[in-house]
């Protein structure tokens, strides 16, 4: 039978027979397991909200904590140092947050003046007699009774962290006698939770002097009150609601907004004395106690629902009940069958109903609300800077796409502008090296041609000492070294200077044109104020290496010298031939200073050398008797005065000229040999000099395009490097692009959660 079948048949008249059937236990036992029950209690949906929200703060808290070190690592022009400290603070607010969220529970606090049965309702709520009761002011001090993880009862003062074992009443309340406490201090009773269902829920009851014994009433209020859920006032029902009671709850009322309350008019069983009066009695409680709740302190909005605040019950009786029940006895065991007994009880089961549903909407609320308003806050912050900071990537990721053209554009151009440059610059120095081949090799013909006139101008004293004769040879060679190169000079050294810097100067303007922007104020044009001199590749010492000078006195009209001279005619013609043969298998390349220059082994000079030597050897060979023959055979056909006139005029000619042979003659002949040897040398090597002269053109404009390109590659290879560094920021900020997007969905995935939080517990509250 059900408690309120119970209360109506009680309520009817019907007493025998509930307490017949109260006889057994089988009833008491379907009553109160259905109250110990908690499968349906209100309590746990303060629970499974203090459960869900706390898992919510877990992803919270990894969330903003994911979030900053993400922030940490970013560049300064995407996350600034206030930002990187404003998540910062955000990491140590959830920290907080959650270590208040696992440890928030539901707090119901009862006031009331002394020996009012707080701690009796207290101990019965929780079927278990935990705290000191009794005649008089047994409490003295704030008693919280709360759940333990792991099964132990014990006692924690204030201050100190020593937990102290209680195991009974009496040791609790001997306990409490040694301390020396004042009435606000606090002293936490951890009982077990498998003992009490509303402990295993996690609610915490708060149990307090009577209000009427300290007129510390603002520090209760500020010490125990500004987190409490529920607030029941344990009044007597044998009097009525008093002054001291209504001014504390109008002090509790102006500190909190809207606290909720209960009204309990314990010790009603009294009432069963004087039934006559019984519902008037009621009537006067109930309406002092709503008009209180409505319209002094204005926490009920309606009457109504004022009248579900106030019960009228004996915590005394249901306490007994409850332990008979816990011993497997009848539950009215030991308690005086007064009428309404059952009636009361069930008041009192009401009451915890009421109590449960409202401490759980309103511990949901109080506990709940906030964080999760604050939750979605800290989360929305979060989502916006991460929004920001993926919009600012893709920006910046798109601006360096446009560098990156830009960058690839500006090298191929670059790369095709010096493809065209350079053919242009090869075909320049091509015409110019053609040019100044031209130039030189011209120059060249016209100073050999003038070559008697520059070894004239060498004025040294002369002597055929063989000694001094070098002396004088090496002098001249340097004379006619020093003549040639500073008339080729003069010549070709303006013209040619002129035309290679023009050349450059055209180069270094095509380079310029091609350089970027911001690479033409830095280039250093290769060029100096010296002219480009042609260092001209002959020496004369070189060139005379194999010259023999003869300045024996010769007769001229000797036989050797005639036959010399008649072999030298004929040696010419074939000379020349050679020449021409020598001249068109030369090589074009010289070694500068050190021209290798080919000896003559012609055939003409050896064979003619040894046609005169037979020939004077045939001569002389007849002996007296060849003379004698030829002399007769001339006397009878000249005669003898002919030849006797042609043999003095020969022996003056010979007198003379030896006479006339001196210093200065040999010297004459000595310069005639030298420039008739250094003439056909040059000739044979002026192709040479001219192709070496047009090589050092083609070197000197080589190198300074190769010089004026290096600023051209060294400018591709910085553009390349900037390349390659803006596609490693594009990735850069493609990945912090991707990772604010994740961390932004993650946000909206948290503040669903908070949403549907909200409408599961909140709303619903």
């Amino acid at each position: 039978m059900s408690t309120l079948a119970r209360t109506l048949s009680i309520q009817s008249g019907n007493i025998p027979q509930a307490l017949s059937v109260s006889n057994g236990l089988g009833a008491d036992h379907l009553t109160t397991s259905r109250t110990l029950s908690n499968t349906a209690s209100p309590l746990q949906i303060f629970v499974r909200a203090k459960k869900k929200i706390n898992d919510i703060f877990a992803d919270i808290e990894s969330y903003s904590e994911e979030s900053f070190y993400f922030l940490e690592e970013l560049p300064k022009n995407l996350a600034n140092k206030g930002t990187v400290e404003e998540i910062g603070t955000y990491v140590k607010k959830l920290q907080a947050i959650r270590y208040v969220l696992s440890r928030d529970h539901m707090k119901c606090v009862f006031f009331g003046r002394t020996s009012n049965g707080k701690s009796s309702v207290i101990n019965a709520m929780l079927r278990e007699k935990i705290l000191p009761s009794g005649i008089g002011h047994t409490t003295n001090c704030f008693l919280q009774v709360e759940g333990s993880e792991n099964g132990d009862s014990y006692l924690i003062t204030e201050d100190s962290d020593e937990k102290q074992n209680v195991k009974s009443v009496a040791q609790l309340a001997h306990a409490l006698c040694t301390e020396k406490i004042g009435c606000s201090a606090l002293m936490r009773v951890v009982w077990p939770k498998d003992k009490c269902p509303l402990l295993r829920d996690d609610v915490v009851f708060v149990d307090s002097p009577g209000i009427d014994v300290s007129p510390n009433l603002d520090e209760w209020i500020d010490k125990h009150c500004v987190d409490a859920d529920v607030f029941v006032l344990v009044a007597n029902a044998e009097s009525t609601l008093m002054l001291t009671e209504k001014n504390f709850f109008h002090k509790v009322s102006s500190r909190l907004s809207k606290p909720n309350i209960f009204i309990l008019n314990n010790r009603w069983d009294a009432s069963a004395n004087e039934p006559e009066y019984l519902e008037e009695v009621k009537k006067q409680h109930l309406q002092r106690s709503v008009d209180f709740l409505v319209n002094e302190l204005k926490v009920i909005s309606s009457k109504e629902e004022a009248e579900n605040r106030v019960f009228f019950v004996s915590a005394k009786e249901v306490l007994q009940a409850r332990l008979n029940e816990q011993k497997k006895v009848p539950i009215h065991s030991g308690i005086a069958m007064t009428e309404g007994f059952f009636g009361r009880l069930h008041e009192f089961e009401n009451f915890e109903k009421q109590f449960e549903e409202c401490i759980s909407r309103s511990a949901v609320r109080t506990k709940f609300d906030h964080h999760t308003s604050r939750g979605k806050l800290i989360v929305s912050n979060i989502r916006m800077c991460m929004e920001n900071i993926r919009e600012t990537s893709l920006k910046k990721s798109e601006e360096l796409q446009g560098q990156k053209v830009e960058l690839s554009r500006a090298i191929e151009e670059t790369e095709r502008q010096m493809l065209l440059v350079t053919k242009e610059a090869k075909n320049r120095i091509r015409n110019m090296v053609e040019e100044v081949e031209i130039k030189v090799s011209k120059a060249l013909s016209e100073e050999i041609r003038r070559l008697s006139a520059l070894v004239e101008e060498f004025s040294e004293p002369f002597d055929s000492n063989l000694l001094v004769l070098n002396e004088y040879k090496k002098k001249l060679h340097k004379h006619v070294d020093y003549g040639l190169v500073t008339s080729l000079r003069s010549r070709l050294t303006s013209a040619v200077s002129m035309n290679i810097d023009s050349a450059r100067k055209e180069m270094a303007a095509q380079i310029v044109n091609i350089l970027p922007d911001s690479k033409k104020s830095t280039v250093q044009l290769p060029l100096d104020n010296r002219p480009f001199e042609v260092n001209y590749p002959f020496r004369c010492d070189n060139l005379c290496a194999d010259f023999k000078e003869d300045i024996e006195f010769k007769f001229s009209f000797g036989v050797l010298t005639v036959v010399h001279r008649l072999a030298g005619n004929k040696l010419g013609y074939f000379s020349r031939l050679r020449n021409q043969n020598v001249e068109a298998s030369q090589s074009t390349a010289i070694t500068p200073m050190t021209p290798v220059i080919q000896t003559q082994s012609l055939m003409g000079t050896e064979e003619w050398s040894v046609i005169s030597k037979f020939a004077l050897a045939t001569v002389s060979s007849q002996g007296a008797v060849g003379g004698l023959v030829i002399g007769g055979f001339l006397m009878k056909t000249i005669g003898w005065r002919l030849i006797l006139g042609f043999g003095v005029i020969y022996s003056g000619s010979y007198l003379y000229q030896w006479l006339t042979w001196t210093n200065k003659s040999k010297e004459k002949t000595f310069k005639k040999q030298y420039v008739q040897h250094v003439t056909r040398q040059l000739r044979l090597v002026v192709d040479l000099i001219s192709s070496n002269c047009s090589h050092q053109v083609q070197q000197e404009l080589s190198s300074t395009f190769a010089r004026l390109g290096s600023f051209v590659d060294n400018a591709s290879v910085d553009m390349q490097d900037l390349l390659r560094e803006v596609e490693k920021d594009i990735e850069v900020y493609e990945s912090i692009s991707n990772e604010a997007k994740k961390l932004r969905n993650k946000a909206n995935f948290i503040n669903s959660e908070l949403q549907q939080f909200e409408e599961m517990f909140l709303q619903a509250s």
